[in-house]
């Protein structure tokens, strides 16, 4: 049994209490003492719930943020303009072969979780704390 009570003293604490508060009050103070552990446990039930709630919402505003900044990320990082997209066929209408396609290669890391840039050196991200890929 819990706490190491053993039946006969459950017996003794009951004779106890009815010899204490008599036999007409004795239900009134078990029902009293029903309602109070049913609080409690209800009590604790909505705290467990609430700490759940904050300790969840951290993660869920960095999911939220995360994805804003992958849509902020997709905007162009420098002022290069767009290169012409050739035709279908390959080569420019004039004959000639088309030109290469410029590429932006951004200097530092970037965050694979958030998308936030960090410097070359860093090994885990300023923004999120995620480990950078080396």
């Amino acid at each position: 049994m819990p706490f190491g009570l053993q039946p006969i003293h459950l017996v003794v604490v009951f004779i106890a209490a009815l010899l204490i508060f008599g036999p007409r009050r004795l239900p009134e103070i078990g029902r009293g003492v029903g309602k109070a552990i049913n609080e409690f446990r209800k009590g604790t039930q909505e705290m467990t719930e609430s700490l759940k709630d904050e300790i969840s919402r951290p993660n869920q505003e960095a999911q939220a943020a995360a994805g804003a900044n992958q849509v902020n990320s997709m905007a162009p990082q420098s002022h290069i303009p767009p290169s012409p997209i050739p035709p279908m066929g390959g080569p420019s209408a004039a004959g000639a072969p088309a030109a290469p396609v410029a590429t932006v290669s951004a200097s530092g890391n970037f965050c694979t979780n958030c998308g936030s840039p960090n410097p070359a050196e860093a090994r885990f991200c300023n923004k999120c704390g995620t480990q950078l890929s080396a």
